[in-house]
């Protein structure tokens, strides 16, 4: 394992630390790569960080993977800029540090998945088993009136038939307001 270290650079950290989370892990030839192309001034400065640390450990760029690329604040530059009335603005320039670490990969074979434990059904096993109860329950709902309402609906071919009737199945029809009261109610607001 090697790094390299970077110290009071004017960077801000939180913009660098994007771009480092996207080189960890990754392959260091990918990872140079990347940086090189990459428009961000911290691209630029962590790529000569990561060259520097593939060069620490006499590694070839191809045989190594970034293990992490840590970006910390470090001090901040505080500036005044005039404003009108004789105050002042502060002006935040803040610096950073940039530590990267290469080191060789520990396991080249790819794992594969997860065996499924023996002690555990498939799932296609269990499907079959279920359609057959819901047969079970469809046949027992033909019998009541409700069911019926469906049947009928399955005999129209349309999608917006079979929503309505399975509406007026599932919920009793409201009853109308009487003539009576909407003229009370039409007087009341008219005073």
């Amino acid at each position: 394992m090697s790094k390299a270290l970077l110290k009071y650079i004017r960077l801000s950290p939180t913009k660098a630390r994007l771009i480092a989370r996207e080189i960890q892990g990754m392959n260091a030839e990918l990872a140079l790569a990347t940086l090189e192309f990459a428009p961000n001034k911290a691209a630029k400065v962590i790529y000569k960080v990561l060259a520097s640390a593939i060069a620490n450990g006499n590694y070839d760029a191809q045989s190594v993977v970034v293990k992490s690329c840590r970006i910390d604040a470090g001090p901040v530059l505080r500036r005044m800029s005039p404003r009108a009335r004789g105050r002042a603005n502060m002006i935040r320039k803040p610096t950073a540090h940039i530590l990267v670490e290469v080191d060789e990969p520990k396991n080249t074979k790819v794992e594969s998945k997860p065996k499924l434990d023996s002690t555990k059904a498939p799932k296609k096993a269990t499907k079959p088993k279920k359609v057959a109860e819901s047969k079970n329950a469809e046949s027992s709902k033909k019998t009541t009136p409700k069911a019926t309402k469906t049947t009928k609906a399955t005999k129209d071919s349309s999608p917006k038939a079979e929503s309505k009737v399975a509406k007026e199945a599932k919920e009793p029809k409201a009853k109308k307001p009487s003539a009576t009261k909407t003229a009370k109610t039409t007087t009341s607001e008219d005073k």
